[in-house]
């Protein structure tokens, strides 16, 4: 048997949305999608191997609906999480145990995302436009592009990360409603929520570490 044979059952109807089939891999890909956000917002670590098997998910989901800049990503994602996984756990430095702490998104780093994400966004439009038969190149490309840009964020807990996830979400929501995926229209909604929820925590979080490192140098002089 071959693995597309395997697979099979995962594009079957489990139930229908608005008139519309929604199969199995969209399901599993909305649960873990769901969790893996959830995850994230609490810094678990879990988050990691939990997107990756998100991302296995959506990309038969992507492939099939025609976003192959989506599908594509999903595989950079991969890539992503298990370089996230180490920085989340080694790449703390100094005094901190390992374990990265949550900061801003310095000057330097904004050029680069912007410079990128703009080339990014440009680069893969016109791959789509011109060797696909996508319908919707350039926003496609656009979430794609924003996307990375937040992964590289989430990656080193980078608090303006989610700012980057929401303008993706708000974009993403009409274009999976658009191409008939109410079920992962309805779970990027869902992320927008989530992605308010891990602003304030990492927030939150980062006032904390900021308010004791204060007593530590004040004691240091």
């Amino acid at each position: 048997m071959s693995l597309r044979e395997m697979l099979q059952p995962l594009q079957q109807p489990l139930f229908t949305l608005l008139g519309t089939p929604v199969s199995w891999v969209e399901v599993l890909g909305f649960g873990s999608g769901a969790l893996c956000v959830w995850l994230v917002a609490r810094q678990h670590i879990a988050n990691w191997p939990i997107g990756i098997a998100n991302n296995l998910f959506f990309i038969l989901l992507f492939t099939g609906a025609g976003l192959y800049a989506d599908a594509g990503l999903q595989i950079v994602f991969i890539a992503l999480a298990a370089y996230g996984w180490w920085t989340w756990t080694h790449g703390g430095g100094p005094g901190t145990g390992g374990t990265l702490p949550v900061r801003r998104t310095t000057r330097t780093e904004w050029l680069w995302l912007l410079a990128a994400g703009a080339v990014g966004t440009a680069a893969v439009t016109v791959l789509l436009d011109r060797a696909t038969d996508s319908t919707v190149p350039f926003w496609d490309a656009l979430t794609t592009a924003l996307s990375l840009m937040a992964t590289y964020g989430q990656c080193r807990k980078r608090l303006e990360s989610w700012w980057l996830w929401i303008a993706a979400d708000v974009v993403y929501i009409p274009l999976y409603a658009h191409k008939d995926l109410y079920l992962t229209s309805l779970l990027y909604a869902g992320f927008l929520t989530l992605c308010v929820v891990g602003l304030r925590a990492w927030r939150r979080d980062l006032a904390a570490g900021a308010a004791g490192a204060r007593p530590a140098v004040e004691a240091a002089v």
